[in-house]
């Protein structure tokens, strides 16, 4: 019965993402009119400047939702160690995304993050400028992580670290980009439902709603999503073409770099997202491609990925958003991934481990077997 559930849901989200995509066409051409984009709905868009607070006000709460599930204390402990040197010098330090002002953005971003190598943390607010980039580190990283349900630059960093120092690698985080439509599904109980809000595709309705209805707003925490190259737009509002921001920034990375990622991680919702974004990839972008979810598993069909999927023995949220799909690791732990709060998943050792697997070629029947 649950592979049959399996599959009537993976054909039913299919029709769905065919049915988005004919949608996104017809955006992407000329922002033909319709019933509602004819009615005067935009003279009764609230302004920018009281909105945006409101945003990211809603921003800072997710912030603080990262200490809890993020490891930031040892990010944190990190940069204030490596800082110090230049801080001792009066210089201004490279790392900047624990300032106040970098925890309420709600704009998305990629950080180029190396535990490893100064100046640690890079940051970039345009996709296609980090394609274009003629630096040598924008190409050499192959690792990129995308975290859960409305986390900040705080907790897309301090996954990205945890896993940086573990592997002695450069990864590049995408943080998501935080919009109305993203207060919107949190009130409807985004954090309990992140898997039946992907299923029905409830964030790009939403935003192609608000971007018909009041486009100045839709605008607002979109800056990421924006600077994807080709993204749709409707009234010059980005509208999703994968289900969220962060899917089509990952997927426009996917396709469109010259050197292609060889690891995903996603923790919690991010799992989703990275599924969202490899599921229309031709053949030889994924080929070779290793995914690691923490705390959600996620369909295994796209040709050529190898998965290692964790979920926590005592992590209700993952196991309910789970849909079915079954997990290669049941670990003692919970939701978190911040050691401070026991037992939680150690993103680091955890993907360590998958990175080992798989250059043992360790086969799945074999990972199977540490299922309870």
């Amino acid at each position: 019965m649950v592979a049959g559930w399996i599959v009537l849901r993976r054909n039913m989200k299919s029709n769905m993402m065919a049915a988005s995509d004919e949608g996104v066409a017809m955006a992407t051409k000329a922002d033909p009119p319709t019933n509602i984009a004819e009615l005067p709905l935009i003279d009764f868009e609230l302004p920018k400047w009281l909105v945006e607070p409101a945003v990211s006000s809603c921003r800072l709460f997710n912030t603080a939702l990262d200490f809890i599930f993020y490891d930031v204390p040892t990010l944190r402990s990190a940069l204030r160690e490596k800082d110090a040197p230049m801080r001792a010098r009066n210089e201004k330090p490279p790392s900047r995304i624990i300032d106040f002002d970098a925890l309420r953005n709600p704009e998305g971003s990629l950080l180029l993050i190396n535990a490893t190598i100064a100046p640690y943390v890079h940051r970039y607010e345009s996709v296609e400028k980090y394609l274009d980039s003629p630096y040598q580190e924008t190409r050499d990283v192959d690792i990129a992580t995308i975290t859960g349900v409305g986390s900040s630059a705080l907790g897309s960093a301090a996954l990205a670290w945890d896993i940086s120092a573990a592997l002695k690698k450069p990864v590049l985080a995408i943080v998501p980009g935080y919009g109305v439509a993203d207060v919107v599904l949190q009130g409807l109980g985004g954090w309990f439902a992140f898997g039946l809000h992907d299923f029905l595709g409830s964030k790009t309705r939403i935003q192609t709603g608000l971007a018909m209805a009041a486009p100045k707003t839709a605008r607002i925490g979109r800056g990421l999503a924006a600077s994807t190259p080709q993204e749709p737009t409707v009234r010059g509002a980005p509208i999703f073409r994968y289900g969220s921001g962060s899917s089509d920034a990952l997927h426009a990375l996917l396709e469109d770099r010259a050197t292609p990622f060889r690891l995903l991680v996603g923790h919690s919702k991010g799992a989703l997202q990275i599924n969202n974004a490899i599921q229309s990839l031709p053949a030889e972008r994924t080929q070779g491609l290793c995914v690691v979810t923490l705390g959600c598993p996620i369909a295994e069909d796209v040709p050529g990925v190898d998965y290692h999927q964790y979920l926590g023995l005592f992590d209700a949220l993952g196991q309910l958003n789970a849909w079915g799909h079954p997990a290669d690791h049941w670990p003692p732990t919970w939701h978190s991934t911040n050691p401070v709060l026991p037992p939680a998943m150690a993103a680091g050792e955890m993907t360590s481990e998958s990175v080992r697997d798989r250059s043992g070629a360790t086969p799945r029947a074999a990972r199977l077997r540490t299922q309870p």
